[in-house]
């Protein structure tokens, strides 16, 4: 435990000492640059680097590939695909998978030193794989957990955009103008999305290539069926206001059918807490005083 202690208040220091000198890192290296004229090394623009850089990225790019070898069928395209689909678009795979790796280190060096420490190696035994075995299940299980209620958010979003995205393309607006304009009006994940879209086919992508990327980014029949229909809409020469105007129908009875499934289970998932807390409250209530008589009478 005191080692545990000693790395934690070192790492503790080391990011506080970090970011207490990071402004001036900065100013000290511009003020080298400026001098240097051009004649900047590469051994200045290395040691120019933060330590976090030099030190904190490679570490955390071994940590990377070692929990790419623990994970199975791990790759950083699928971590990449995982952490987009909960939102996370700025999240870092590297750093993620590293992170886990570096709780799984913890979690090992604390069975360790359960184990020095004089504890029953079924204790330490148990604490490092319960450990190990947490930090490879529960940051997955979190984004597993975020992405299906981003999914929920995007589905119960989904009807409201297209119906602008509908009046708005009927009022004369292209497509892209008219996604803008969503972006303008609207907020929330799918209009996140619908930014990252428009973001796309300003820099340059076509608008099929825009909307494939969308379907398969998000992951979902309802988003792939919409990009479908709009790049095969653009490319027969169909009227977009038709084809959106159908798209926000069918996604208002989807949801009005995911609403109505819910609300068929509802009583089914109702009944194991009616029956493990209720019916005994009600059995005590309602026996209670019989079984109280009874025992009188018997015990008499």
């Amino acid at each position: 435990m005191l080692i545990l202690i000693v790395v934690l208040v070192a790492l503790s220091t080391y990011f506080l000492l970090e970011g207490l000198t990071a402004g001036r890192r900065q100013v000290a290296t511009s003020l080298r640059r400026a001098k240097s004229y051009g004649g900047y090394s590469l051994r200045e623009a290395e040691l120019g680097k933060s330590m976090s850089d030099r030190v904190v990225g490679p570490a955390a790019q071994r940590l990377a590939s070692i929990a790419l070898r623990a994970t199975p069928r791990g790759s950083l395209d699928e971590t990449r695909r995982k952490l987009t689909a909960a939102g996370r678009t700025n999240a870092n795979p590297q750093s993620y998978l590293a992170g886990k790796a570096m709780f799984a280190g913890v979690c090992i060096i604390f069975g360790l030193v359960l184990l020095v420490t004089g504890k029953p190696p079924q204790t330490a035994l148990l604490a490092t794989i319960g450990g190990v075995a947490a930090a490879f299940v529960f940051p997955d299980y979190y984004l597993s957990l975020k992405t299906r209620g981003r999914k929920e958010d995007l589905l119960a979003q989904m009807p409201d955009v297209l119906d602008l995205l509908t009046v708005s393309v009927e009022a004369g607006l292209g497509f892209d103008a008219a996604v803008a304009k969503v972006c303008e009006r609207m907020h929330g994940p799918l209009v996140e999305e619908f930014r990252i879209v428009l973001h796309e086919m300003r820099i340059g992508e076509s608008r099929a290539k825009a909307l494939r990327s969308l379907g398969e980014r998000l992951d979902m029949p309802e988003t792939t069926a919409f990009s479908r229909s709009i790049v095969q809409a653009d490319q027969l020469g169909i009227s977009l206001g038709r084809i959106l105007r159908v798209q926000a129908q069918d996604m208002r009875h989807r949801r009005q059918m995911a609403a109505e499934e819910r609300a068929m289970k509802a009583p089914i998932k109702m009944l194991f807490p009616t029956a493990v807390f209720i019916f005994p409250a009600m059995f005590i209530v309602i026996l209670g005083p019989a079984m109280i008589q009874i025992m009188k009478i018997f015990t008499g």
